[in-house]
């Protein structure tokens, strides 16, 4: 199995099918970066950083990636909604917390990549799910989603 089938089928199953695609689709603009050990590291395409892979076999989301995602995952797949009190913030790369989440995918469990957005499904920031999907809902404190790239201004 070639590198690019290999990370497209990590894509596909970590995000659903169809997830490479949206991610990847022509891979001739796309610029893989490589660890010394030649293993990729991440890939960017012409608007940004698409994802990272990490150790663990996983992708970590970039904020390109995400609207890349955003496009191929019917809503509320993948996604965290916030009130707009949280807009600002979480643009500016600071973390989602659980007080100001309107809505969620019931599927999302911790340690997951998400997609914050707003109740118009406008992108703010992407991150790592610090909760599940349940307590989220329910809790009124805590960090719900570690945001690492937000959409600026």
């Amino acid at each position: 199995m070639d590198e690019w089938t290999r990370l497209e089928r990590i894509a596909d199953y970590q995000f659903g099918a169809g997830a490479s695609d949206a991610l990847f689709g022509d891979t001739s603009d796309l610029t893989v970066t490589r660890s010394k050990s030649g293993r990729p590291r991440q890939i960017h395409a012409p608007d940004g950083r698409l994802v990272s892979l990490g150790l663990d076999g996983r992708f970590t989301l970039g904020f390109a990636g995400g609207r890349r995602l955003k496009t191929a995952l019917d809503a509320p797949s993948g996604r965290v909604y916030v009130g707009d009190e949280s807009d600002p913030f979480v643009r500016d790369g600071r973390n989602a917390f659980a007080k100001f989440v309107t809505e969620v995918d019931t599927s999302i469990r911790s340690d997951d990549e998400v997609l914050v957005v707003r109740a118009d499904d406008t992108l703010l920031g992407v991150g790592r799910a610090e909760l599940p999907a349940a307590a989220m809902a329910d809790l009124a404190s805590g960090v719900a989603v570690s945001v690492r790239d937000g959409a600026g201004e």
